[in-house]
Formats: structure tokens, sequence, C-alpha cells
């Protein structure tokens, strides 16, 4: 499903929910059906076993961020997890909703259970790029793989490649910055350009946290067919992600513009041009600016246009007229055909 030749006409288009259910298993399979609904391939969630995830230290710190759904900062991280069940639950709506369940895993537990429970692609996070333990696990799972690069080195994006490569992982690479929000002029689109150039046979894309929707479309240009974006449905909602995740409406425009962009770039057909319905109607055909005698040569200095009911020869044509003869005398603003010039 990530395989760069399938994805050349067909962008592959990840809603990223990540934590932004709130921990509410009815709200994450609204995600689903509403983002499915206007146009993502794959809704993806992050999965988390928070007390192995966390030293004990970090677990048991104060959170008191305006954000914070508990006193500590573990205990904020399990309001927002998700149960065992409800993951089976939203791996149902996304079958139900033809869309790929998709999550990433922070930790060796998290990835044990989603492949337990059966998820259709992995997301290898920026925070483990390089992660060559993790990732190796990862790839035995012989799922598809999207990676993203934010904060990477040179060596560590290639090292990870190379790992999965090594394991014949379907996989695709995401640019990516790291930076919540993301400013419009640190996005660093002409990344894509030299990700493509470095990993030809792979499938590259966009991971951005830029909160508008005009950086697809650009992404699209430099080269990505694959586009990772937050998403909300509620930008108001609390929690840190909301703030540069898109509304359902703004999803929808981001998928649409991403997919016009194929088409604008593609060349009129050449037969079709100049036969537009507007030069039907109001193009000019040429005629006699003054009189012509019989015999006379076509010039710039006798020739001119005039709108009639339907197009005889068009002024746009009139290269082909000039240095030609006409068969008899004409008057000025008498039309010109072709039957009247040799």
């Amino acid at each position: 499903m990530l395989y760069k030749e399938e994805l050349e006409n067909d962008p592959f288009i990840i809603a990223e929910v990540g934590q932004n259910h709130q921990g509410d298993k009815n709200l994450a399979i609204e995600y689903v059906e509403t983002f499915s609904r206007l146009g993502a391939n794959a809704i993806k969630f992050q999965t988390r076993n928070n007390k192995f995830l966390f030293s004990k230290d970090a677990y048991d710190a104060l959170y008191t961020s305006e954000n914070a759904f508990a006193e500590t900062y573990g205990k904020h991280r399990e309001f927002l997890e998700l149960k065992i069940d409800d993951l089976y639950l939203i791996k149902e709506a996304c079958r139900k909703n033809n869309v790929k369940f998709m999550s990433t895993p922070f930790d060796e537990p998290s990835l044990k259970l989603l492949i337990e429970i059966g998820v259709d692609l992995f997301k290898v996070a920026s925070f483990d790029l390089g992660n060559l333990p993790f990732i190796n696990k990862i790839s035995k799972s012989n799922k598809p793989v999207v990676i993203s690069i934010g904060g990477g080195q040179v060596d560590q994006i290639k090292s990870s490649v190379d790992l999965l490569e090594k394991n014949n992982t379907e996989l695709a690479i995401l640019h990516c910055v790291s930076e919540y929000p993301c400013p419009y002029d640190k996005l660093g689109l002409d990344n894509i350009a030299s990700l493509i150039n470095k990993f030809p046979t792979h499938s590259i894309g966009s991971s951005d946290h830029f909160n508008g929707i005009l950086s697809g479309p650009i992404a699209y240009m430099k080269g990505a067919r694959i586009f990772e974006k937050h998403v909300t449905l509620k930008i108001a909602l609390k929690g840190t992600d909301h703030v540069f995740a898109l509304e359902p409406e703004g999803f929808r425009k981001f998928v649409r513009d991403i997919k016009r962009v194929g088409p604008m770039l593609n060349p009129k057909p050449q037969n079709e041009i100049g036969k537009e319905q507007v030069f039907k109607k109001l193009g000019k055909s040429v005629i006699a600016s003054c009189n012509i005698t019989k015999g006379e040569l076509l010039t710039l200095d006798n020739l001119s246009g005039k709108i009639f009911n339907k197009q005889y020869i068009p002024v746009r044509e009139t290269n082909n007229l000039l240095g030609k003869r006409v068969l008899k005398s004409l008057k000025e603003g008498d039309l010109i055909t072709q039957d009247l010039i040799y």
C-alpha cells in the first residue's frame, strides 16, 4: 500500500488523531467516521504503556500545564490512553469505513499489543528515529512502516532505513520538522527532493505540524506522495495538539488541494487549444482593413479582425496569411476566407 509506483498518481493521506480523542473510545470512533469520509486513507493513533515508557520520577512528576488532565504527568498520560478493548472497536470501525487502522507504538509492550490487535500499518515516530533495537522489532511484524525523520541527522536516518530495508519492510519516509506548531518559514519542504534523491526506491512524504493546508500541495509539487496531518474535531478542545490540527473542513480542503495538484500540472492537449467555446463565440475572424485589389499581397497593413456569428479564419492565424495574395478585389470590412487566397 506504500509502494512508490502505486502512489504516483494516487497520494496516501494519513489523518493523525494522536490522542486528540482524549481517551474516549466514542470520540475516537467519531474521528474514524469523520475523517475517513473526508478522504483519509489511514486514521492514525498513538499507543503507550506509560509505566514502561517513563521512569518513576518522570511518571510521578507534577504536571501543571493548562492542558493537564491530571496532577502528575503519568496520570495525565493514562487519562489519554485508550483501553485494549477500545482499540479492537476502533480497528473494526476502520474496517467498516474502508480506511486503514494505524498507530505509533512508543514502547515494546505497546508494539506487542498492536501486533496482537492487528494494525494495518505502523508509524515510527521521530522520537524513535535511530532507535535501532526498537525499529528492528517493528520491522519483524511484517507490516508496512512509515517513519518520520524530525530532528534526525543523516546517519540516524540512513541507519534506520538500512535496517528496515535489510528486513524487507515496506517503507515510506516522511520529511518532518519537530516543532509544534511549525512556523511556515521552518517547514523546509525542499528536503523532500533531497530524500527522493537519497532513497529513490521508497515512497517519500511529508508529516507537518503547520496549522494550514498550503503545505500539502507544495509538498506534492516537491515530490511527496504520502501526507500525514494532525486532525481535530474542534480546535478549541483541551490538549496540546489541537491548536495546530485541522478541523474537518480544513482537512477536506487539504485532501482536495493535494489531489488537484497532479491534474493541474498536466498540459492541455494540443488539439484542444484554440477550440475553446469562448473563441467560438467571441473570437475575431480575419477581414480586410482597407480595399484590397485582386492579386495584392496580404500584409500587416491591410488585415484586421471582426467578430461574426461563427468563426472563419481566426486572427491568431494571420501569420499563415501574410505574403499570400487574394483571388479577387475586396472592400474594407470584407471577410477573408480560405477560398479567396492563394
